[in-house]
């Protein structure tokens, strides 16, 4: 029916069967938590800025490409966080973008450990350019069709547990599940003729994730990290084998249950700033059929209410 493979992204994001593809998906997420949990801002006690770039299966046409921004941090002498994030996303003739505002409540649990509740609220856009759509069958077509763009309101929420050695996150993205595409359409061959609705709702993710720092000596800190992502339609799960060696250098692997595995790094230039790579890739028939993924990260701190940084273990 479709010659490309654009369509086939959206129909396999309409019926929720790509659950990476609906919320972006990330390989350095846990260096930069705010793009999965409004409860983590202000958790690093800095006020933070990340930049974010990811290109998900180079080479083959209509591959995901995703930028992403954070801004958070705490306030001066209060229990809340508050963070700015947005992010653009395209995925063949699909485009997507979203701005949101997060406020975090900071509880001190102990003397070592914060359990931080977050909400985040912001705005969506969406649009698909029909026509870049080639169709096989040239007699087929969608008539009644907008393409224009859709803009909707859309709301998450978080827990996010941590210490300078532990940390744990709950969120649940897109909690009032906001439609973004609702059209009705007709595709005609030459003997036949058919009416269809294509829908296109963005579902509730949730997301869990833990890690935990164990030291391996006075220049190597060894930090295990496990993440579950999950919908009504399908789940999946991260796991990471990172290591911090002499306080600057992060080095890790991950292996995802969707066929990917990938490698990262993330080293510290100065106290303040950071940068991050990460590249994956599928095994099997699926790396063929998709190739390579990476991602660039750059990140800072301001030093601006403390007196001295804290530790970069702390994820």
């Amino acid at each position: 029916m479709i010659m490309r493979t654009h369509l086939f992204f959206i129909l396999l994001l309409a019926t929720g069967l790509a659950l990476a593809q609906q919320d972006p998906q990330y390989s350095l997420y846990q260096f930069n938590q705010m793009v999965i949990n409004p409860a983590y801002a202000g958790s690093r006690d800095a006020l933070s800025v990340l930049v974010d770039g990811r290109q998900q299966w180079s080479g083959f046409e209509g591959a995901p490409r995703t930028q992403s921004f954070s801004l958070h941090g705490p306030l001066r002498k209060k229990r809340i966080g508050l963070g700015l994030s947005g992010y653009s996303d395209q995925i063949g003739p699909q485009k997507m973008f979203g701005v949101y505002g997060s406020f975090a409540y900071i509880l001190p649990v102990s003397n070592r450990m914060k359990l931080s509740f977050g909400l985040r609220g912001g705005l969506m856009n969406y649009q698909i350019d029909w026509s870049r759509i080639t169709y096989k069958d040239q007699t087929e077509s969608f008539v009644n069709y907008n393409s224009g763009p859709v803009t909707r309101f859309d709301a998450d929420a978080g827990l996010y547990l941590k210490s300078n050695t532990f940390f744990a996150g709950l969120s649940v993205t897109h909690l009032n599940a906001p439609f973004l595409y609702q059209q009705k359409s007709f595709g005609g061959g030459a003997t036949s003729t058919a009416y269809s609705n294509v829908n296109y709702q963005v579902v509730p993710h949730l997301f869990f994730i833990i890690g935990k720092a164990f030291s391996l000596g006075d220049n190597v800190v060894f930090n295990p990290t496990f993440m579950l992502k999950s919908t009504k339609a399908a789940n999946g799960a991260d796991l990471n084998l990172n290591f911090l060696l002499k306080q600057r250098v992060w080095l890790g692997a991950f292996v995802r249950t969707d066929q990917t595995v990938g490698a990262l790094a993330q080293v510290y230039i100065t106290e303040k700033l950071r940068i991050g790579y990460a590249f994956d890739t599928s095994y099997g028939n699926v790396q063929k059929r998709l190739g390579n993924g990476h991602e660039i990260m750059l990140g800072f701190d301001f030093n601006t209410f403390r007196s001295k940084m804290l530790t970069p273990r702390s994820l």
